[in-house]
């Protein structure tokens, strides 16, 4: 079944059973529990028009819709049970509850009569059209279009694994690409499609949706080089966990009929905490850049009666996806520092002005790029944007580095205030391992608490 097909049928599912759960419900409150005639009035509309509207959205926001096809049984219960639980406490709130409380009892037979009657019919069509796709998916008949990096034996091993299941795990294997020039053992099996160098290109040109890696995760060099080539793609990355990984839990099993293989770019935040998140940052920095307007004002004269040049300092950045944009700052430095080339600022650097100092200190420098954050360019926390002159040097040393534009960027992260500002490339590496650990760890209270020892440091003049 094709994914836009099978959305649009999980889509219209939803709605049909969300008009008639609520339809239900209304005729079931007005003769069963207020014991009133039932009629077709204005409200009924207006409930079959907006509520099923609402449970979309909700489904939406959840991540239910961003992709049907790797949806499971258990997966969709949950998900089913969560938004039900959620949206009927909102309705009963937004519409159910009268100024006039006579029994409370009827209030409880309300709200108990709707969640059972919207999650029963939900959850019968959901489970048919997934029970359909897994059982496609089990038949070989569907799958995700795979492409197997390795031709060595090892590589061998794992399209055999596979192949050889009795029910498919959902690998359709298109192609491999080899990591050196020998092995290519598996050419009577798959086409060959090329060399690892040409990785980014046989992806996009192959709609890979998968790969998985023939390395052991012990080959840590050797990952790192591989991944970090197809990090800013949007394909599901597997490799071969080893004892440690299996014990440590960094395996997740959701198919039980699948080979033991691991994900590596699995995202942390569930999609309603990445929703909130974008939320949190549009909403805060909307608020913020209105009451900043006097300190806006202030630090604008401040920097202009501290040096000549303009207020504002923009300058090329890398953002989610490698995706460049200009960040905007408070000016900090004199006009020119950088005429013979990037450079990185020190503690001690000539180049910054007085003003400048204390801006960084207090980080006041960083407030202009609440507009980076409202217009989508940046968070409000992520690791820190860096220049492309300097993510060439980084790369080089470490790879993973590129993991790093998974993710918008911030105007604070857990690097910064671990950290603080990077002097060399070095210092740089030291910083990622904090911003690789919050990528890893990702949460909207993992995000507060961020914040709040940023607006600490900012108190403090702390800032390094």
């Amino acid at each position: 079944m094709q994914r836009p097909l099978l959305r649009l049928l999980f889509l219209f599912g939803d709605w049909i059973t969300a008009c008639l759960s609520w339809a239900l419900f209304y005729y079931y409150r007005k003769t069963s529990i207020e014991s009133e005639p039932f009629n077709v009035n204005d409200t009924f509309l207006y409930g079959i028009a907006l509520v099923p509207l609402l449970w979309l959205l909700l489904y939406a926001i959840q991540g239910t819709y961003v992709d049907i096809r790797r949806l499971y049984r258990l997966k969709v219960l949950s998900l089913t049970a969560f938004a039900t639980v959620f949206g009927s406490v909102i309705l009963f709130f937004l519409l159910l509850i009268d100024d006039e409380v006579i029994n409370y009892k009827t209030y409880y037979q309300s709200l108990v009569s709707l969640a059972l009657l919207h999650f029963g019919l939900t959850i019968v069509v959901r489970l048919v059209l997934v029970s359909i796709q897994v059982k496609r998916i089990h038949s070989k008949a569907d799958g995700f279009r795979t492409l197997l990096i390795g031709g060595s034996e090892k590589a061998v091993g794992i399209y055999n694994e596979i192949m050889q299941l009795p029910k498919g795990g959902g690998n359709q294997f298109i192609g491999f690409v080899n990591l050196n020039g020998i092995d290519k053992l598996l050419e009577d099996k798959l086409p060959y499609l090329g060399h690892v160098d040409q990785l980014s290109a046989v992806i996009q040109e192959y709609k890979v949706e998968e790969v998985i890696i023939a390395l052991e995760s012990t080959e840590h060099e050797r990952l790192r080089s591989v991944i970090s080539r197809i990090n800013n793609e949007k394909v599901v990355i597997k490799i071969l966990p080893d004892m440690y990984d299996i014990l440590s839990g960094s395996v997740k099993l959701n198919n039980i009929f699948g080979a033991l293989l691991m994900e590596v770019n699995a995202e942390v935040m569930p999609s309603w905490q990445r929703f909130l998140k974008r939320f949190m940052d549009f909403t805060l920095s909307f608020i913020a850049i209105v009451l900043l307007i006097p300190i806006y004002i202030g630090l604008a004269i401040a920097v202009k009666l501290s040096s000549k040049g303009p207020v504002l300092f923009f300058q090329e950045r890398i953002g989610i996806h490698g995706k460049g944009f200009k960040i905007v700052k408070f000016r900090t430095m004199y006009v020119g520092a950088e005429k013979s080339g990037p450079q990185l600022s020190s503690s001690h650097d000539p180049r910054i002005t007085q003003m400048g100092k204390f801006m960084r200190k207090t980080r006041l420098d960083e407030l202009p790029q609440f507009f980076n954050v409202l217009i989508g360019d940046m968070s409000l926390v992520g690791p820190r944007p860096e220049r492309q002159f300097y993510i060439d040097q980084i790369v080089e040393r470490e790879p993973q580095f590129l993991d790093l534009t998974r993710v918008r960027p911030g105007i604070t992260s857990w690097g910064q205030v671990k950290y603080g500002y990077a002097e060399n490339v070095d210092q740089m590496i030291q910083r990622m391992k904090y911003d690789l650990l919050y990528l890893r760890n990702r949460s909207i209270a993992l995000d507060l608490k961020i914040m709040m020892y940023t607006i600490l440091i900012v108190i403090k003049a702390k800032g390094k």
